[in-house]
């Protein structure tokens, strides 16, 4: 571990991280705001599906991803620690990333089949004309 800071340096490290995560949170907002039109009603393009909702999800991302870097790294005081139990805490991490891309990816599926089946259950169906057999009649030996 590397030398110990003094309470003082400890406080301004707290109080930079507050106003560096606070502001970042206001930007964040904010340019959720924007994008989504409700700044400027005209102004949507994290709506359109195109380029500006992968623009728009990438800086969220990126910011998020900043954020918690920051805090793991300087309030959890991982930056002093040693490569390898920084290695063994981060590792992890990344199955727990790939764990929710895969309940997001399962929940997307659950999502269609459900809408693939209140369609089915809301189709009219049509009453067999009268008169005619329904369903299949099996040949009998039986003659009558």
């Amino acid at each position: 571990m590397a030398g110990h800071q003094t309470y003082e340096e400890q406080k301004q490290l707290v109080f930079y991280g507050l106003k560096l995560l606070g502001v970042i949170t206001i930007l964040e907002v904010a340019f959720a705001l924007f994008s989504k039109g409700h700044i400027i009603p005209s102004v949507t393009f994290g709506k359109d599906g195109g380029f500006g909702q992968y623009l728009y999800m990438m800086v969220m991302i990126g910011a998020s991803l900043y954020k918690a870097y920051f805090i793991i790294f300087y309030f959890m005081h991982m930056a002093h620690e040693v490569r390898g139990l920084v290695v063994s805490v981060l590792m992890p991490m990344t199955l727990l990333i790939w764990a929710i891309i895969a309940f997001f990816q399962e929940g997307t599926r659950w999502g269609a089949s459900r809408e693939n089946i209140r369609q089915r259950n809301e189709e009219v169906v049509q009453p067999a004309p009268a008169g005619k057999p329904q369903g299949y009649i099996l040949p009998s030996n039986t003659k009558g």
